[in-house]
């Protein structure tokens, strides 16, 4: 019986104390590089930038970029969409968010509402039209649910459509939508005699306007518009034929609950590598302040919950992999990965000090950015319910 010697096994990487990169496959591994080599030549140079200056002059040609990369309705078969796992979509969504959450904003409004909506919900005709351009970035949609007075009760909606002969037409107004001001088409859910239903929307449609956003302290590389329906007629053609009630947005929020849950560990990751760097190089009393206790338990802290968070979305991509991941389970990941990467945010920024509230650091960016992350796609109060209702078989919704 051989003896174990621990001296004989390799260092520890400090940047993963845990050993999780054991737990990715060659192929997920290979993903990882892809993305994070094109990010840091395409945005994370500029990305304090275009964050301080309120959005990104050149998205039309970073968006093109991010569909060269394969990256836009990454997990979606066919139409032009490279067809990959839901995990290892959600370690592209961790190396997009460690840039810049409103990078990876851009990236899940894109594919996995606008284009899930289309993917699973459309017609055959839609899903030709716009999905090879809206995988290849030639072409941006946004999703149009939240409305000014309803958010978390999207069974209230108030955007109406209403039958005029063989075509619909819709009025109403839908706020913080993600990619609105530059979209070429909406993705819009609005009631009807039917029900809910959605309908696809060219933005050049007369009578539809969106209007950006303006003095947004949080996911400023992202532009938010309102969505304006003013009289929009549609073609009988441009409803979704297979989504009706709250099922089909429902379903497409859940394809993006997934990816949050992924890539809100990027901006925790981003954030807990900068403040071990910096308490390894900042001086305070004659040595660096990572010598020091207290600095040592934060980073351990933040290291601990980073590793916690990483595996539970670990699992939550091989459940959803094998078709077994339930939309409750979902929503624990958001719950936890969120909340915990905006924790370790801020214990970040204290290890900075002054210095990390300054852009010339990326954690104050994180940090304001995941304080929009923690209430888009269900907010903490909606996730802990559907938790809670899991654990009492109570719903307290209402």
């Amino acid at each position: 019986m051989s003896h174990f010697d621990p001296t004989k096994l390799p260092a520890l990487d400090p940047a993963d104390p845990a050993g999780l990169d054991d737990l990715l496959t060659e192929d997920e591994k290979s993903i990882r590089g892809a993305v994070r080599q094109t990010l840091d030549s395409i945005a994370e140079p500029y990305i304090a930038e275009w964050f301080e200056n309120g959005g990104i002059p050149n998205i039309r040609e970073i968006t093109k970029e991010l569909g060269s990369l394969g990256v836009l309705g990454m997990h979606l078969e066919g139409y032009g969409c490279a067809g990959m796992s839901a995990t290892e979509y959600g370690i592209a969504c961790l190396e997009i968010e460690a840039t810049d959450s409103g990078l990876r904003s851009l990236v899940s409004v894109q594919g996995s509402l606008a284009m899930f909506a289309i993917w699973r919900w459309g017609s055959e005709e839609q899903k030709q039209e716009w999905l090879p351009r809206m995988a290849a970035g030639d072409a941006i949609g946004c999703f149009g649910l939240t409305e000014p007075d309803v958010g978390s009760d999207p069974a209230n909606l108030t955007t109406w459509a209403r039958r005029d002969g063989s075509d619909w037409i819709l009025d109403g107004r839908k706020m913080w939508i993600s990619n609105a001001p530059y979209a070429d088409v909406a993705v819009v859910w609005a009631d009807t005699d039917e029900g809910i239903r959605g309908f696809v929307v060219p933005t050049d449609t007369p009578g539809f306007s969106a209007p950006e956003i303006k003095h947004k302290l949080s996911l400023r590389a992202s532009a938010t518009g309102e969505l304006v329906l003013d009289e929009v007629r549609l073609p009988a053609s441009a409803m979704l034929p297979e989504a009706r009630g709250l099922k089909g947005p429902l379903s497409c929020l859940n394809e993006a609950r997934f990816g949050i849950v992924w890539g809100s560990l990027g901006a925790a990751r981003s954030s807990l590598e900068t403040a071990r760097t910096y308490s390894k190089d900042r001086i305070q009393f004659g040595k660096p302040i990572g010598a020091f206790q207290l600095t040592q338990q934060k980073l351990a802290d933040m290291s601990l919950e980073y590793i916690k968070g990483y595996l539970l979305a670990l699992h939550l991509g091989r459940r959803k992999d094998a078709n077994t991941l339930r939309p409750e389970q979902v929503s624990i990941g958001k719950l936890n990965n969120v909340r915990e990467a905006l924790e370790i945010c801020r214990t970040a920024r204290t290890i900075l000090g002054g210095n990390g509230i300054s852009l010339e650091y990326p954690i104050i960016r994180h940090m304001v950015n995941l304080e929009s992350v923690l209430t888009y796609e269900g907010t903490v109060e909606m996730h802990t319910l559907v938790l809670g209702q899991v654990l009492t078989g109570e719903a307290a919704f209402r």
